[in-house]
């Protein structure tokens, strides 16, 4: 009995956003979430790092002991546990403490503790922006909209840097730095989304003139994803409203309401008379 009370009040705490205590929780929940993504940012400067290294290194064993702890009170105050585990804040929850334990195998991996920023989305709930929510969900809506299209939008692109790759790997050749059809994809990829790192450039003129004109090509190409989106977010703010098929008079022929009995134009009854 007096396990289940302890269960329910921890519940309370870390999942009652509705609660006072809940709401504290969460609010000194997300302050630490950005100050050990803070201190993690930190820690990569090499000057900081050098001075501060034993600090950094206090404060992210605090940071993930805190973060560990809460996430096992999550499991055990949850009614159903698996369902949080799996679930999208349940698995961003695990990752922002797992990066530190693996890092004693590989100490690079720590930094990829910058996950934790992830969990900052709770703020949405927590304040109560439905108004962020809602558009956040269209946008969504509109992406999953779009996949289709976007689907096909990128194979045709992938389809034409493979084409321009293998144009520019023959008409450039090994000797001017493109030395593998790869490669050539690589700056293909590069030119038609007008990057242009440009440590690979085309020496010949009939080089120069394709590039010319896949940089022009690419500046089309960027347009066309926005395009799609932006066509499915005006359908979801603007849904299509079904038109109901236009009666028409026999005796004038002018087109009339639906529900109305004499036409407008002519004032002839309408009843059976409409087609």
């Amino acid at each position: 009995m007096r396990r289940n009370t302890l269960r329910r009040q921890v519940h309370e705490v870390i999942y009652g956003t509705q609660t006072k205590a809940g709401r504290r929780f969460d609010i000194v929940l997300l302050w630490v979430i950005l100050l050990s993504t803070l201190v993690v940012c930190l820690e990569s400067v090499p000057e900081y790092r050098k001075h501060y290294l034993a600090y950094f290194q206090g404060l992210e064993w605090i940071f993930t002991l805190a973060f560990t702890m809460e996430y096992f009170l999550r499991i055990y105050s949850h009614p159903r546990p698996l369902k949080y585990i799996f679930s999208f804040y349940g698995i961003i929850d695990f990752l922002s403490f797992m990066p530190f334990y693996l890092a004693i195998l590989s100490p690079g991996i720590r930094f990829f503790m910058t996950i934790r920023v992830l969990r900052l989305l709770r703020v949405f709930r927590i304040l109560k922006l439905t108004s962020f929510v809602s558009n956040a969900e269209v946008i969504k809506a509109a992406l999953l909209a779009s996949f289709q299209k976007i689907t096909v939008f990128i194979l045709a692109v992938c389809t034409l840097v493979l084409l321009v790759g293998t144009l520019i790997y023959v008409v450039e050749g090994e000797e001017h730095g493109f030395t593998s059809i790869p490669q050539s994809i690589y700056w293909a990829i590069v030119t038609v989304t007008t990057v242009g790192y440009g440590d690979i450039t085309p020496q010949t003129s009939l080089g120069q003139m394709i590039s010319s004109v896949v940089m022009l090509l690419g500046y089309a190409i960027i347009a066309v994803p926005t395009g799609i989106v932006t066509v499915e977010l005006s359908k979801i703010k603007h849904p299509e409203v079904p038109i109901s098929p236009q009666l028409v008079c026999l005796h004038c022929g002018q087109p009339v309401e639906v529900k109305a009995n004499f036409c407008s134009n002519c004032g002839h009854r309408l009843g059976s008379q409409l087609k």
